[in-house]
């Protein structure tokens, strides 16, 4: 009969964490398929910051009122302690708007407006999860490509027989497209197609022979339209690299067995 190892305990600056409390709490951490003590330590190591923190904040003398999240649903009062301790101590850099402007100068492709597409197809579904109707569906999707680019004046009619789509009903036509009318791997597809193109593209639907009518790339925002996300972005950043920084501070300065943060302090 194996025998497994026991986990040792964790603890922080003399404070031991409830093992049950670890276990339930690896349940929100994935683990690689053949490592499950991979989720167990990710939860250790949050279990343990969070200690870190309630500890810091008893030391700090902080104490805050529960704030309401949703309507009837509230902080418990160590949440809260937390969150005040974190207000108080995280200091991130501002946003220097000369470097904003600097970035989005170097980087102006991504920066642009949606682009337009006018586009249609034909469907052949097939479920993801079912090989044998994939193939088949590439396989009817290859020979109605092959048949239209020797009969491209072909398409609204073997829409119409053939597309699993209600499009089929306008010759496969979509109309006019935009980011997030259709799904990425459908978008992907458009992007890199040239005007009047056909194509093949494979969705979660099923294939697809793809019929690329028009396009109208996206102009350039200007900066001052683009401002705000940038800056967003930047202190989302700047805010994440302060409370690590904090953090490693608080990892540094305690004392902790049962489980390793260089590892994970490093990733």
């Amino acid at each position: 009969m194996e025998v497994k190892p026991l986990l040792p305990p964790v603890v922080v600056n003399g404070v031991t964490l409830d093992p049950g409390r670890i276990a339930a709490e690896a349940q929100n951490h994935p683990a690689p398929k053949g490592k499950p003590g991979h989720a167990w330590r990710a939860a250790a190591r949050a279990l343990a910051v969070r200690e870190l923190l309630l500890q810091e904040a008893r030391a700090q003398g902080i104490a805050a009122e529960p704030a309401e999240l949703a309507p009837g649903q509230w902080e418990t009062e160590d949440e809260a302690a937390i969150r005040a301790l974190l207000d108080q101590k995280i200091r991130p850099a501002p946003a220097d708007e000369a470097a904003l402007a600097a970035h989005y100068a170097a980087h102006p492709e991504q920066f642009r407006a949606p682009s337009l597409f006018e586009a249609a197809h034909i469907l052949f579904a097939a479920a993801p999860d079912d090989a044998e109707a994939r193939a088949q569906a590439q396989a009817k999707a290859e020979a109605v490509l092959a048949q239209l680019r020797a009969q491209p004046r072909r398409f609204a009619e073997l829409a119409a027989e053939l597309s699993a789509c209600s499009s089929k009903n306008a010759g496969g036509v979509l109309g006019q497209l935009t980011s997030g009318d259709t799904v990425p791997e459908f978008e992907a597809v458009l992007a890199t197609m040239e005007e009047g193109a056909l194509a093949l593209a494979e969705t979660r639907y099923g294939l697809h022979v793809v019929r690329l009518d028009a396009r109208a790339q996206g102009a350039v925002l200007p900066f001052q339209a683009v401002l705000p996300q940038l800056r967003q972005a930047h202190d989302k950043a700047a805010w994440l690299r302060a409370s690590r920084d904090y953090l490693d501070g608080l990892v540094a300065g305690a004392e902790i067995s049962g489980v390793s943060f260089d590892q994970e302090r490093r990733a």
